[in-house]
């Protein structure tokens, strides 16, 4: 009943103290804000509100510098103009040098057949490193479906990617043997060479997708070489890993 009965100055005084009231909140509440009261709550702001934000427009985002002719990146890849990550100059085809044929390849004899089969492995891994399957495919026989699955692999891997680092080793020689003409379409002259070998397959690059598999692996590489126009071809072919035995 107080409040009704005051006169028109003590009116004036109740509203500007209700005003000096509600200023002094809304500046606590901005400071609080600015100090990172919110944080007490839970919320962990990492922007500060542009003018846009605060108006409800979002903000116009600021364009990244470029150059006309810089070229584009992909997981530390540049980016060839064919959609392909372009292969590291130090990891280049031309790095890798043709594998030379022994003088041991070169006779009719179970040894000769041996060294041929260690050749012959030597060009498939050239072949995986390079995309050139050319000196493969020479040593070996046309339709064989040993022959044809690796060249088919590896040209489809270089329409569209490369690979680099992909080695195997012989660790052992298993089996050395002349085997009889006839049987499972042996040819004469043929010689069984079973050897075992430990591979890694290194970097592959299939458009813009990298895998790398640096792990060492073993398996059993068991070829048919055979004796005709004076050289050792494969005829037949087989590699079972590990996990198949």
């Amino acid at each position: 009943m107080a409040w009704l009965r005051a006169d028109p100055v003590d009116w004036g005084i109740r509203i500007a103290v209700v005003l000096l009231i509600v200023a002094g909140c809304y500046a606590v509440y901005i400071n609080g804000v600015a100090e990172g009261w919110w944080r007490a709550w839970g919320e962990n702001p990492t922007t500060i509100p542009t003018r846009s934000a605060m108006s409800g427009r979002a903000p116009t985002p600021t364009p990244t510098p470029s150059t006309s002719g810089e070229a584009a990146m992909s997981g530390g890849y540049q980016v060839g103009p064919d959609g392909v990550l372009v292969r590291p100059a130090e990891h280049a085809a031309s790095t890798y040098p043709l594998p030379e044929l022994p003088q041991a390849a070169t006779q009719n004899s179970e040894r000769g057949a041996e060294a041929a089969a260690e050749h012959l492995l030597a060009l498939e891994i050239y072949a995986w490193n390079t995309g050139d399957t050319e000196p493969f495919a020479n040593m070996t026989e046309p339709g064989d479906s040993f022959r044809d699955s690796y060249i088919s692999a590896i040209n489809e891997l270089y329409a569209n990617g490369w690979a680099y680092g992909n080695e195997s080793r012989v660790v052992h020689v298993l089996r050395l043997e002349p085997v009889p003409a006839g049987e499972g379409n042996v040819q004469p002259n043929t010689v069984g060479v079973k050897l075992q070998i430990v591979s890694s397959d290194g970097v592959t690059c299939r458009g813009q997708k990298i895998t790398v598999k640096e792990e060492e692996y073993t398996s059993t590489l068991s070829l048919f070489m055979t004796w005709k126009d004076g050289r050792w071809i494969e005829t037949q072919g087989r590699v079972i890993s590990e996990h198949e035995q």
